[in-house]
């Protein structure tokens, strides 16, 4: 069994993000540790990255249905 940390890599990775998406996505997961370390917190800085890290995680997910439903049109295609 996974530790706690290692099952939530597992499920980035499973999530199938591009991996130029992933390296932004941390970027943005690295903007909102150094807001909420700050002595004092900086709202713009933490909401425009969870903001950004949201809108990555819906265009990836867009991305990937798009592509799937593709590939099960093809497939249709193929048996007819």
């Amino acid at each position: 069994n996974y530790p706690q940390s290692k099952r939530y890599i597992i499920l980035l990775f499973r999530l199938e993000v591009d991996k130029y998406l992933l390296i932004i996505l941390m970027f943005m997961i690295a903007g909102m540790i150094i807001a909420l370390t700050r002595a004092t917190f900086e709202f713009g800085l933490f909401y425009a990255s969870l903001g950004g890290a949201i809108i990555i995680i819906i265009y990836g997910s867009m991305k990937n249905r798009r592509e799937h439903n593709e590939k099960r049109r093809e497939n249709r295609r193929s048996k007819k």
